[in-house]
C-alpha cells in the first residue's frame, strides 16, 4: 500500500454502518502493523501509551483490535482526545494528553469550611484533570450542602489554563438559601391529631425561632428518621398494625420550602391480653421473675413496655448467674376481641463474645477516652444492656453531638463487633453573661472553658462572677482518668466575696484551695475525697446587728477533709426522666486551722414518668448534721436554709433568728424535701419550655443559743406549694416561681416570687 495513504478512526469505528463505516474498516483490514508511532505525548512515555494497546507490531490490521486499543486509551483517563491512523504499513497514535491539575480552590462557600469541602471530594493537585471527576466531586460538594438543608445550592467549576498542560480548578458557589419546611401535613390520621404527630417527629415546620436550630430545614435522612419515630410513637400508643404508607417532600414552585407529607394507616388499638413467662433454663423458676414484668393484661398495648420488659428480665436472670441469656416475647395478636398475648421465652443465648469495638467519627477526642465508658471489652460476653448503658454513659460525657453504639456481626458466629458512632460538638466556651437573680440582683460573669481538653477529656476551667452581693474568682482542673486509671483528680483555686447584710447583717470573704479526687466502689457507685484549706473574714458588722453575729467577726482558717458516697441510677445525669440516687457527705475540720467540727449531710432523689418522659414526677429529700468539737460551731459553718433550698422563703429565711435585729444566726440541724411535677405546656417543643409544680418542706433548727428568749429557734416544718415555668430560651435559662408559705413561723421571711435570668454570648 502506497506510503501516503492515511485514515483516522474515531471510538465509533466498530459501531460504523453504512457504505462509510465499511470503508473504514477496509482501510484497517489487510496487511501487517510494521511498527507503532505515538505523536502528543508531553508527560507521559510513548512506551506506557503502547503498553495500553491491544495489538503489537507483527500483528495484523485488525478493525476490532484496533477499535478496542482505542477504548483501552481512553479508559485510562489519561488523555483529552485520541486519534488512531493509518500511514502505510505503520500504525498511528496521535493524543492529546488531559492537563494536570495545579490547584484547587474554592469560591463563596461561606457556611463550610474549606477544609471539610477538600476532604470530600476525589480531585486533588499533582492529579489528572478530567470532567468525569469534575463532575462527580460537583456532585459531592452538592450533597454536602443538601445534608445542611440548601438544596437551591449551586455549584459550578472553573478552568484556568496554565502553560506546560497545567490548570487551575476552581469550583464556584451559590450557597443559597437554607431550604426550609413550609409545611408537614398528614394523611389518614384519624386518633391523633396533625399536631400532636408533628411533636413526635424530628422535621419542625420553619418558624422565626428556629434560628437556632437545623430541625426546620429539609433533610430526607431526617424524614426516613421521622418515619421510624412516627411508627415507634403509635406502636407505644397500642396501635400495633399501624404503618406509614409514604412521605413525599415536594418543593415549592419558586424552590424555597418542602412541603413534606405522611401518608399513614393507623389500623385498631389493642390491650394486652395474657402475660405469661417461659423458661427453658434449668433451675429457673420463672414466677420468681414475674414481678419484673411491666406489661400488664388489660393494659393498652405498647411495645416500649415490651423492649422494657425484655431488658429487665435480662439483667434479673443476669443476676442469678445466668450469662448467656436470649429473651424473646412470643406474639399472638387476637384481632377478634383486640388483645395481644405475650410470653416472653427465656432461653439460654448463644455464646457471643465480643471481638473489637471501632470508634468512628471522632477527629479530636482520643480514643481511649470512649474506650473507658464501654462497660464491654474485647474479650468480654456479648451484652445488649451494656451497650445499651454505654452509650448514656458516652452520651453523659457531652462532647458529642450524636453517639450511636450498635452491633454488628463479627469474623464468627460467636464473634460481635461494636461500631461507636459519634459527631463531635463544641467543648470549648468564651462566655460573657448577663442576668439577674432575687438572690444576688444584677449580675454578671466571665468564663474560659475547655471541658475535654486536647482530646483528653481533661476540664479547665477559669471563671469570674461579679453582682451586687457576690463577687466569685475560681480556677479549677479536672482529670477525669488519672494514671489511665478510673480514678479522677484535680484541684480548685477560689476567692469569693459574699454581701449577707440583708440575712445577717455581714459580710464574708473566702479565700482557699482545694484538692479532690474520686474512683468507683462498683458501677453505680462511686465515693469522692477531698482536702481544703480556707481562710475566711467575717467584717463589716454594723453596731445595730445581733450579738451574737458582732462576736464572729475576724479571720480564722478551716482545714477540712471529706468523703462523698453517691449511688446513682438515674437514666441520665445530664436530664434525668427515671431513677433514683442517694448521696452521703462527711467533713471533718481540725486537721490545723481554728475550725472543729463534724458535718454530714445524706440525701437523694427519685424520678418517675408519668404518661409519658414529658411529665416526670421528681422528689428529693435531704438532712444534715453538725456538731462543734470542743468549741461552738461558727456562723459561716452553720446551715441556712431558704430561698433554692425552699421555695417560698428568702434566702436564709427559716430558722434560728434574733428577734432584736431579725438576724439569721443559722442551725446545726435541718431536713428538707420537696416533690416536684414537670411537664409541657402544649406549647411547640422546640421553644423549651416547661411547666412546674411543686411542695417544699423543710425545718432548721439548734442554733446552739440557749437561754436568750429574744432568739427564736423552732424545730417546727415549714412547708410552700406553688408553680413555675423554665424556659430555655436562646439568651439563656430563664425560671420564674410563684410559691405561697402553708406552714411557716412569724419570723420567717417570705418570698411569694423568685425569678432568675442569665444569658451568654
Amino acid at each position: 500500500m502506497a506510503g501516503c495513504a492515511m485514515t483516522t478512526v474515531s471510538l465509533a469505528l466498530a459501531q460504523a454502518n453504512g457504505p462509510a463505516g465499511t470503508q473504514v474498516a477496509q482501510v484497517f483490514s489487510g496487511g501487517t502493523i510494521r511498527d507503532i508511532r505515538v505523536e502528543g505525548t508531553q508527560r507521559i512515555e510513548p512506551s506506557t501509551v503502547r503498553s495500553y494497546l491491544t495489538v503489537q507490531p507483527g500483528d495484523r490490521f485488525d478493525p476490532a483490535k484496533i477499535d478496542e486499543s482505542l477504548k483501552a486509551l481512553f479508559a485510562t483517563g489519561l488523555f483529552a482526545d485520541i486519534q488512531l491512523k493509518r500511514e502505510g504499513d505503520s500504525l498511528v497514535v496521535a493524543v492529546q494528553e488531559n492537563p494536570i491539575i495545579n490547584r484547587i480552590a474554592f469560591e463563596g462557600n461561606r457556611r463550610i469550611e474549606t477544609e471539610q469541602l477538600e476532604k470530600e471530594i476525589q480531585l486533588r493537585p499533582r492529579v489528572v484533570y478530567t470532567r468525569t471527576r469534575v463532575q462527580s466531586d460537583v456532585q459531592r460538594i452538592l450533597d454536602i450542602y443538601r445534608r445542611q438543608g440548601r438544596f437551591a445550592a449551586t455549584v459550578e467549576p472553573k478552568v484556568i489554563k496554565l502553560d506546560q498542560n497545567r490548570v487551575d480548578l476552581v469550583f464556584e458557589i451559590g450557597e443559597g438559601a437554607r431550604t426550609g419546611v413550609r409545611a408537614i401535613n398528614f394523611v389518614g390520621n384519624e386518633r391523633f391529631s396533625a399536631g400532636t404527630l408533628r411533636e413526635n417527629i424530628q422535621t419542625r415546620e420553619t418558624a422565626w425561632w428556629r434560628f437556632l436550630t437545623s430541625e426546620d430545614s429539609y433533610d430526607p435522612d431526617r424524614v426516613n428518621y421521622d418515619r421510624e419515630l412516627l411508627r415507634r410513637f403509635y406502636l407505644k400508643e397500642g396501635y400495633a398494625d399501624f404503618r406509614v404508607v409514604s412521605a413525599v417532600a415536594e418543593l415549592t414552585p419558586e424552590k424555597e420550602d418542602f412541603i413534606i407529607t405522611f401518608t399513614v394507616e393507623e389500623g385498631e388499638r389493642y390491650k394486652f391480653g395474657k402475660v405469661d413467662i417461659k423458661s427453658n433454663l434449668k433451675a429457673l423458676d420463672p414466677e420468681q421473675l414475674r414481678g419484673t414484668l411491666l406489661t400488664k393484661e388489660g393494659n393498652w398495648y405498647n411495645a416500649q413496655e415490651v423492649e422494657d420488659t425484655i431488658n429487665k428480665l435480662t439483667n434479673a436472670v443476669g443476676d442469678l448467674q445466668y450469662a448467656f441469656v436470649d429473651v424473646r416475647p412470643q406474639i399472638t395478636r387476637n384481632r377478634d376481641t383486640q388483645t395481644i398475648d405475650i410470653t416472653y421465652e427465656i432461653n439460654e443465648g448463644p455464646r457471643v463474645f465480643v471481638e473489637r469495638i471501632d470508634i468512628t467519627g471522632n477527629v479530636r477526642t482520643l480514643d481511649k477516652v470512649i474506650r473507658r465508658e464501654m462497660l464491654v471489652a474485647e474479650g468480654d460476653p456479648f451484652s445488649a444492656t451494656k451497650l445499651k448503658r454505654s452509650e448514656q454513659r458516652i452520651k453523659d460525657l457531652d462532647f458529642f453531638e450524636r453517639v450511636q453504639v450498635t452491633s454488628q456481626e463479627g469474623s464468627a458466629p460467636d464473634r460481635s463487633v461494636v461500631a461507636v458512632d459519634i459527631q463531635e460538638k463544641s467543648t470549648g466556651e468564651i462566655a460573657v453573661g448577663a442576668g439577674y437573680s432575687t438572690t444576688d440582683g444584677p449580675l454578671a460573669d466571665f468564663s474560659i472553658r475547655e471541658r475535654n481538653l486536647l482530646g483528653k477529656g481533661q476540664d479547665l476551667r477559669f471563671g469570674a462572677t461579679v453582682s451586687k452581693r457576690r463577687q466569685e474568682y475560681d480556677i479549677s482542673f479536672t482529670e477525669p482518668y488519672f494514671l489511665d486509671r478510673d480514678l479522677s483528680a484535680g484541684f480548685d483555686l477560689f476567692r469569693v466575696t459574699r454581701n449577707y447584710q440583708n440575712e445577717a447583717s455581714y459580710n464574708e470573704k473566702n479565700n482557699g484551695f482545694a484538692l479532690r479526687m474520686g474512683y468507683p466502689l462498683s458501677d453505680r457507685l462511686r465515693q469522692r475525697l477531698y482536702y481544703q484549706l480556707q481562710g475566711t473574714t467575717i467584717s463589716n458588722v454594723p453596731t445595730a446587728a445581733s450579738i451574737y453575729v458582732q462576736e464572729q467577726v475576724g479571720s480564722r482558717v478551716t482545714s477540712l477533709v471529706g468523703q462523698e458516697i453517691t449511688y446513682d441510677a438515674r437514666n441520665s445525669r445530664l436530664d434525668p426522666t427515671e431513677g433514683f440516687f442517694v448521696r452521703v457527705q462527711t467533713d471533718a475540720a481540725g486537721l490545723g486551722g481554728a475550725a472543729r467540727y463534724l458535718r454530714t449531710k445524706i440525701g437523694g432523689g427519685v424520678y418517675i414518668p408519668v404518661f409519658s418522659n414529658d411529665w416526670v414526677l421528681s422528689t428529693s429529700a435531704e438532712i444534715g448534721y453538725i456538731v462543734g468539737l470542743g468549741k461552738d460551731v461558727a456562723l459561716n459553718d452553720r446551715f441556712f436554709i431558704g430561698g433554692d433550698t425552699l421555695r417560698g422563703f428568702r434566702t436564709a429565711g427559716i430558722g434560728p433568728r434574733d428577734l432584736r435585729t431579725s438576724d439569721a444566726l443559722g442551725g446545726k440541724e435541718y431536713a428538707r424535701g420537696s416533690v416536684e411535677m414537670s411537664f409541657p405546656l402544649g406549647l411547640p417543643e422546640d421553644f423549651g419550655i416547661k411547666g412546674y409544680g411543686f411542695t417544699d418542706v423543710g425545718t432548721l433548727a439548734k442554733s446552739g443559743i440557749s437561754g436568750d428568749p429574744k432568739v427564736a429557734d423552732e424545730r417546727s416544718l415549714r412547708l410552700s406549694v406553688g408553680t413555675g415555668v423554665s424556659w430555655k430560651s436562646p439568651f439563656g435559662p430563664i425560671r420564674v416561681d410563684f410559691a405561697i408559705p402553708i406552714l411557716k413561723e412569724s419570723y420567717d421571711r417570705k418570698e411569694i416570687f423568685r425569678f432568675s435570668f442569665g444569658t451568654r454570648f
